[in-house]
């Protein structure tokens, strides 16, 4: 019997240690290491097994690539075309894309909406680790999910799982998660970096090698990032984030990775007593219930790669009793919102140090582009002046450390999108109207900022 000896592995590179380390010294990271429990058998014993295992293609020869087939079905679509346009316009055939979110973010009603759909034409195998077959029947039946091509399997057993594969032979195969199943051949519990990494090279090999669609559910830890090992997240193709806050009703998805297509788009859905729902519309979402004539809230246009969206940034700045102020911010990045302060306190004068500010996205949505900062600084200055900017003014423009207003991409494609939800009036930087001139018929108002100072104008 092959004795079982504790080890420590670094969750980023993998690096092995006999002893626990605050910091890896292979690759530098903070509190990575996780103890795992592995067998003390030689290599070349076990070598045979991990290579079959492991293995992401038929032995073949090298060819041009003039000669290789392209095969005609190599995208299929999922039915819901947020998700699509997020993949890149659909389900890669032989492509392993990982799912992740937070627990009750609904990656699994999603899942089982897309087995529902794509069990029309393809046959779909959904494993789960997790729940029971009535469970997941229960879901199904209020999802009004149902098929004769969608298999449901219970299993946590790798070995199990692919001989049912077998026997089945699906078009797409869904593994919910990917933390709870588990090889036989090694001695660690499931979730642990070994089992992990292992159960991830049999799905890898399963697609590369049979053309199978391979979806994972990826379990997130408290920091936010995906449990395991770092390399899953260089080994599958596509990499999708499920965010959103579970008190609210809407949920977003962007690609982190994606071989297949562009990570900047990103998938609106809303969460409903039927299941996920797809918003079309994501501005006038954003924008419903917009409180008018109110100081501290300004409108401002972002794209997520094609989409331009409208959203509504809302500032508190509230007089404060404590030596040091608070800073509360939600859906910008922290340090840019200091940035902007500090710009209007030097340039502008305008005191802050004496001030809570508090600064908010509405809708969930996170902004990380530089061209918000002409609306949050307008939301900024509205709420200490206590003067509302107009209703139907919207702002787009990056802020510099001088206090001027820097040109910003795609004015055109905001541009329409902001005339198309009624805003008549938008002040963008005037480097931008240079090289494009406004269009008279169009009945929008381009206002040009050249600097902080012309915001003070836009106020009513």
């Amino acid at each position: 019997m092959p004795k079982l000896k504790s080890v420590f592995i670094c969750s980023s590179c993998e690096f092995e240690s006999p002893k626990w380390m605050g910091k890896c010294p292979n690759c530098g990271a903070w509190n990575s290491f996780v103890e795992d429990v592995v067998e003390s058998e030689p290599a070349s014993k076990k070598q045979p097994e991990v290579r079959q295992r492991g293995s992401v293609g038929k032995k073949g020869r090298a060819v041009p690539v003039d000669q290789i087939e392209e095969d005609t079905f190599i995208r299929s679509k999922t039915g819901l075309g947020e998700l699509d346009r997020v993949l890149g316009g659909g389900l890669v055939r032989g492509s392993v894309v990982l799912l992740t979110g937070e627990p009750g973010i609904g990656k699994s009603t999603l899942l089982l909406q897309i087995s529902g759909i794509l069990g029309k034409k393809r046959k779909v195998l959904y494993v789960s680790g997790e729940e029971s077959a009535g469970q997941i029947k229960l879901r199904a039946k209020r999802l009004g999910v149902a098929g004769e091509n969608l298999f449901v399997l219970t299993e946590a057993n790798i070995d199990r799982i692919l001989e049912e594969c077998e026997s089945v032979s699906p078009d797409v195969l869904i593994v919910d998660s990917v933390q709870t199943t588990y090889t036989p051949e090694s001695a660690s519990s499931p979730g642990s970096v070994t089992q992990v990494r292992e159960s991830a090279l049999s799905f890898i090999a399963k697609a590369k090698n049979d053309g199978t669609s391979v979806i994972l559910v990826g379990h997130v830890n408290k920091e936010g990032s995906i449990a395991g090992p770092k390399i899953l997240e260089h080994m599958v193709d596509a990499v999708l984030c499920f965010e959103g806050e579970r008190q609210q009703a809407y949920r977003i998805i962007r690609a982190n990775k994606n071989r297949y297509g562009s990570t900047d788009e990103i998938g609106v859905f809303e969460m409903t007593d039927r299941g996920l729902s797809e918003v079309p519309n994501p501005s006038e979402t954003l924008l419903e219930g917009r409180p008018k004539n109110v100081s501290g809230n300004c409108a401002l246009c972002t794209v997520e790669g094609t989409r331009p969206l409208i959203a509504e940034v809302q500032a508190l700045a509230a007089p404060t009793s404590f030596p040091s102020p608070r800073r509360t911010v939600n859906g910008v990045d922290y340090n840019r919102i200091c940035l902007i302060t500090a710009v209007l306190e030097k340039r502008l004068g305008i005191r802050f140090g004496d001030k809570d500010l508090y600064l908010n996205v509405i809708g969930g949505l996170r902004i990380e582009e530089p061209a918000a900062d002409l609306a949050i600084a307008l939301a900024m200055i509205s709420s200490v002046k206590d003067k509302p900017v107009p209703d139907t003014l919207a702002a787009i423009g990056e802020i510099g450390l001088s206090g001027e207003c820097r040109s910003v991409s795609g004015l055109e494609s905001r541009i329409k999108e902001c005339e198309r939800l009624g805003f008549d009036r938008i002040a963008v930087p005037h480097r931008n109207l240079t090289k494009k001139k406004p269009d008279p018929a169009s009945g929008v108002r381009l206002i040009p900022v050249r600097s902080v100072f012309d915001l003070l104008d836009l106020l009513e």
